[in-house]
């Protein structure tokens, strides 16, 4: 392969036509230009220069190479510049969460992407064990999680609260202990975990979400609160999750005496720069998770305010 800072020294001293001036122009010795021409004769095996004295001419093989050489060392300035371009809003973002995040922050990434359409959003929804073991293995390059991790390969930052609440059908007005024993328990995969951290707080009685009649099971975040709407029982879900959900008007959610927030944490490989299009995606999730929730539509307060 011809050696590139070769061509250049010879291609830079064609352009010139002279060795001293092509020694300045590279911040070069003289010497330093005649021994890379002499080196590139020596690789291509063919002489370059017909040298008069302080002149030269092109041989035949020197004017092909010339030719050829500009098209070369163009391209490799338009490659070394795309390879050390780093756009803020252009590239594809890989990002894996929760689906309660997911459906708080997906539709304010594409807003962003509809103003910079260069800006690819590659969003997958995933339970914590998942986006903590594909921010290890780096095959997306940022997470959201709602507990920290433990892995060494993953960093964690904590970005922003999400408030629990307790969801029951519309109709019901004190989610008392005995109503929710009534109801039964409309169970997801962070279910359990969500019961214990709302409930725990807020009802003497509770031990874990398994005292409950077990009344119905999904892990689609969007269709959880179906069953909930029919009457058919209750859950504990993320507040994003509870604005997302479309039939607002069947269910109600109840702000409990002791409210209980989970940490959202933004996570990334511990040992991987991030390019600007990434910080752009981090600056916009902070500020469309930061942004006060409020409160879903029919909340209500529930039985253990009234009786504080």
């Amino acid at each position: 392969m011809i050696n590139t800072t070769w061509l250049r020294t010879f291609y830079t001293l064609v352009e010139v036509g002279h060795f001293t001036r092509t020694a300045e122009r590279l911040h070069m010795t003289q010497s330093g230009v005649s021994q890379h021409v002499r080196k590139l004769e020596e690789q291509i095996g063919a002489e370059l220069l017909v040298r008069q004295g302080k002149q030269f001419s092109l041989s035949g093989a020197g004017e092909r190479l010339y030719t050829e050489a500009q098209g070369i060392l163009f391209a490799l300035s338009n490659l070394e510049q795309k390879v050390g371009e780093d756009p803020p809003f252009e590239g594809s973002v890989r990002i894996m969460s929760p689906g309660s995040v997911g459906l708080k922050l997906y539709p304010h990434l594409l807003s962003l992407q509809s103003k910079h359409p260069k800006l690819v959003i590659d969003y997958r929804f995933a339970p914590n064990p998942d986006v903590e073991n594909a921010i290890a293995k780096s095959t997306v390059d940022l997470g959201f999680m709602t507990s920290k991790s433990t892995l060494a390969e993953v960093s964690c930052t904590p970005v922003a609260q999400e408030s629990l609440l307790l969801v029951t059908p519309a109709t019901v007005e004190e989610p008392d202990w005995e109503t929710l024993m009534a109801l039964g328990f409309i169970d997801h995969p962070d279910g359990s975990h969500h019961a214990s951290l709302l409930l725990g707080a807020n009802y003497p009685e509770f031990q874990h979400s398994n005292l409950f009649p077990r009344k119905g099971f999904s892990n689609q975040i969007g269709l959880i609160l179906e069953p909930v709407s029919m009457g058919l029982g209750f859950t504990v879900l993320p507040a994003h999750a509870v604005e997302a959900f479309e039939k607002s008007e069947h269910i109600k959610a109840h702000r409990l005496a002791n409210p209980v927030s989970e940490t959202l944490y933004l996570c990334v490989p511990r040992h991987r720069a991030l390019q600007a299009r990434m910080k752009t995606i981090i600056a916009e999730a902070r500020k469309g998770l930061g942004r006060s929730e409020g409160h879903p539509p029919h909340v209500a307060r529930g039985a253990a305010e009234e009786r504080r």
